[in-house]
């Protein structure tokens, strides 16, 4: 049984540190949305132990890593209120081992990994960093098995899809605080782009088209993901749905800023998040349709102009690919 105070401490890291995601987890039902705090402070925890480089040697990061591991596996005891309320969890909602190692692995090559050739190796990084995150929260949300068949494939894709709308966002912040480019190189250099260059932030037209053509990849994983939304329970299609909206509406930013995220790092004011929520649960009163009303709140989105002209069930990603 996961206690109140466990949940407090959870939800005052995801409100310090996840202010979009925070925002649309307020919308979900006490059942779901007390879990996905502490979920959301393990995510944290895990990824500040790889993010502490400088105070912390690889051997120290991979031991506290696998220290981590066998806590949330229940193997291991910890007077932390947040691992413990998270072994919980996973214990009472039935949250796969296997998705478990996969998040912490991919947290472990944080560590010695900084680059990633082409989208493939991206690919199966966000397996574990971001795809395994969109799993356990459709696994808390307790669907029957056939619901749940049906969700995780787009589960899986909207995971990869938010994580994908940060690194295009946080270029810039990756490369100074944590000398790392998530860009896949292979799209780089496709454009004439060095990782010098990216690492000089020295933005010109072909970074500008580098960024564009992940930018797309990523809005076609929005669509994928978002078509799942529709296999959630009732009460959690809004949340979710709100999500996407926030995080999607990041590339309006870059677009607007001509797709330059190595001078600055685009972020979403407080009054325009509150704007995106009250306009979303408006649409969201008179039409409960996911596809549809995230479209109608994207109107500036590919994928948007897509469904507008080929309707809702136009040519599918692997068409477009």
């Amino acid at each position: 049984m996961v206690e109140k105070t466990q949940v407090v401490r959870s939800k005052r890291i995801q409100r310090r540190t996840g202010t979009t995601f925070h925002v649309a987890t307020r919308l979900l039902p006490k059942r779901i949305r007390h879990p996905t705090y502490v979920l959301y402070g393990f995510f944290r925890i895990a990824d500040e132990v790889v993010d502490a480089a400088d105070t912390a040697s690889p051997a120290e990061q991979r031991a506290e890593l696998a220290r981590l591991r066998d806590v949330a596996l229940g193997e291991e005891s910890t007077a932390d209120p947040v691992l413990d309320a998270f072994a919980a969890i996973r214990e009472e909602r039935g949250i796969p081992d296997d998705d478990v190692h996969s998040f912490v692995d991919a947290m472990e090559s944080d560590i010695d990994t900084d680059r990633y050739e082409t989208y493939a190796e991206l690919e199966s990084y966000m397996d574990g960093s971001a795809a395994a995150v969109g799993r356990m929260m459709t696994a808390i949300m307790d669907l029957d098995e056939e619901a749940e068949s049906r969700a995780l494939p787009h589960a899986t894709k909207l995971g990869e899809a938010f994580q994908m709308t940060n690194f295009i966002r946080d270029v810039r912040e990756d490369v100074v605080e944590r000398d790392r480019i998530y860009l896949p190189i292979d799209t780089l250099r496709r454009h004439g782009v060095t990782e010098q260059q990216v690492l000089d932030l020295a933005f010109d037209e072909n970074v500008g088209d580098a960024v564009r053509e992940e930018l797309a990849r990523t809005e076609r994983l929005y669509e994928e993901g978002v078509a799942g939304i529709k296999y959630l329970p009732d009460d959690c299609q809004l949340a979710v749905l709100l999500a996407a909206v926030l995080y999607a509406d990041h590339h309006r930013l870059v677009r607007n800023l001509g797709y330059d995220t190595l001078s600055t790092t685009p972020e979403l004011s407080f009054p325009r998040k509150i704007s995106l929520l009250l306009r979303t649960r408006w649409k969201w009163q008179w039409k409960r349709d996911p596809e549809a009303v995230f479209y109608e709140m994207c109107g500036w989105f590919d994928g948007a102009r897509e469904r507008r002209e080929h309707g809702p069930h136009g040519p599918s990603v692997a068409q477009t690919d």
